[in-house]
C-alpha cells in the first residue's frame, strides 16, 4: 500500500505536466540563431578574461574575443577524463570537474591542486562548480550512485543522493551545505546564499551559504523540464538551462516502478522512455502519442523527449524571458549558457554547437515574428 502512496504523491512522478504558457511560451529563438562553433557535445561555457571556454568531451575549447565568421575554436587543455563541469574565479582560477577523479585547479597559488574527495566522499564527477570568494569553492555532486554520464539511469531510478558542498581551497576542508538533493546540477552565488537546480525535483531552491545541512528555501517549482546550468547576468539576473522536457509519458514511466525497472535492464539507453538531450533520430524511439508525423513532417507541437530551452531570470530569479527550440527544432539539449560580448551564448549538447543570441529586446521580438 505504501508504494501506491508514493507513486500517488511523489513529485517526480506527477500526474500531469505543467504546460509552457506565458513567459514560457514557445518561440523559435534558438533556432534562428547564430552558430560560434560546430562541436561534438559541447557544454560548460565559462568566461576567461574576454574570451570564451566550453568543454566538449575531455577537452576544453577558446573562442577569442570578437573571433571572425567561420574560426574554429582553439584547443586550450586536454585532460585524461571527461569534463563535467567548469569554473572561473575573479582572479582567473580555473577550476574544472573532471569524470572519476574530482576537481583540479588551474593557475594562481593553487596551480596543479586536486580535490578528490568532499568531506569523508570522493568528489568525483561534480556536476556545477561556482567560487563564493577567490579561495572559496561551492560544489554540486549530482548523485552518489550514478556519474554525470549516466544522469538517464538516475532520473529514471528517482534517486535523490545527490549533495552541495562549500570548500575552503586553502585547508581542502570541505563542509556539506544540503544533502539528499534531486541531482543538484546548477549552482549560483546571490548574496548570502547558494541557489541550485534540482533537475529531479523541477524546481530552484537556495540554501544558507555558511549553513551545514540546512533546509532549502523555494524558489520555483514545477517547471515544465529538467533545470541545468546556471551563470550570472551582468544585469543581476541569470540564465537558466533546462536541457530537456517533462512529458506524460515519462511521468507514467516513473510511477511504474516495476516497468521502468526492467525497462533499464533490458532495453538499450537510446531507446528508454527517458529524457534526452536529442531525440527523433530513430524509428525504433519510444513515441508519446500517434499525431507526431503529418505526411512525413514531424509537427513542432508533437510530444518529444528533448527540446531546447534557455530562461532568464531576472534579480529575483523569476522567469522574464525564454528561448526555445521545439519539436521540430534543431538546438536541442541546451546544458549551459553565457553571457558574452552583449549576446547569450548556449551549448546544444542534441545537436552539436555553440550558439549565440542577441540580447536586444527590440530584435529578439523581430525574430520571434
Amino acid at each position: 500500500m505504501s508504494g501506491f502512496f508514493d507513486r500517488l504523491f511523489s513529485r517526480r512522478a506527477a500526474a500531469t505536466v505543467p504546460s509552457m504558457d506565458g513567459v514560457l511560451r514557445p518561440n523559435t529563438l534558438l533556432d534562428q540563431a547564430g552558430v560560434l562553433a560546430a562541436v561534438p557535445e559541447p557544454d560548460n561555457l565559462v568566461r576567461l578574461g574576454d574570451d570564451l571556454l566550453f568543454s566538449s568531451g575531455s577537452d576544453i575549447f577558446r573562442l577569442a574575443a570578437d573571433p571572425a565568421e567561420g574560426t574554429a575554436p582553439e584547443l586550450f587543455r586536454h585532460f585524461e577524463t571527461q569534463v563535467t563541469a567548469i569554473a572561473v574565479s575573479a582572479e582567473g582560477l580555473l577550476a574544472v570537474g573532471l569524470d572519476g577523479i574530482g576537481i583540479r585547479l588551474i593557475g594562481g597559488a593553487h596551480d596543479g591542486v586536486v580535490l578528490d574527495a568532499t568531506g569523508s566522499r570522493p568528489a568525483k564527477g561534480p556536476t556545477a562548480l561556482v567560487f563564493i570568494e577567490a579561495d572559496r569553492l561551492a560544489v554540486c555532486i549530482g548523485s552518489t550512485h550514478n556519474g554525470p554520464e549516466d544522469w538517464q539511469r538516475d532520473v529514471m531510478e528517482m534517486r535523490a543522493s545527490g549533495s552541495l558542498w562549500t570548500i575552503d581551497l586553502r585547508t581542502k576542508a570541505a563542509v556539506c551545505v544540503a544533502d539528499g538533493l534531486a541531482y543538484p546540477n546548477g549552482v549560483l552565488v546571490q548574496g548570502g546564499r547558494l541557489v541550485i537546480s534540482e533537475s529531479w525535483d523541477h524546481r530552484l531552491s537556495s540554501f544558507d551559504i555558511n549553513a551545514r545541512k540546512g533546509r532549502p528555501e523555494i524558489l520555483i517549482e514545477d517547471l515544465p523540464g529538467y533545470p541545468g546550468r546556471m551563470t550570472r547576468a551582468e544585469n543581476g539576473g541569470a540564465f537558466l538551462a533546462v536541457f530537456a522536457p517533462r512529458s506524460q509519458l515519462i511521468e507514467f514511466a516513473l510511477r511504474e516502478r516495476g516497468y521502468c525497472d526492467r525497462m533499464l535492464r533490458e532495453i538499450p539507453k537510446e531507446f528508454w522512455i527517458a529524457p534526452t538531450h536529442r531525440s527523433g533520430r530513430s524509428f525504433r524511439e519510444p513515441m508519446q502519442g500517434g499525431a507526431v508525423r503529418v505526411h512525413g513532417i514531424f509537427k513542432p507541437w508533437a510530444p518529444t523527449r528533448s527540446y531546447g530551452l534557455a530562461v532568464q531570470l531576472d534579480a529575483d530569479l523569476l522567469p522574464v524571458r525564454s528561448f526555445h527550440s521545439r519539436a521540430d527544432g534543431n538546438r536541442h539539449g541546451i546544458v549551459s549558457l553565457c553571457e558574452w560580448q552583449g549576446r547569450i551564448v548556449f551549448a546544444s549538447r542534441g545537436d552539436n554547437l555553440v550558439g549565440a543570441l542577441s540580447l536586444d529586446p527590440l530584435s529578439l521580438q523581430d525574430a520571434a515574428r
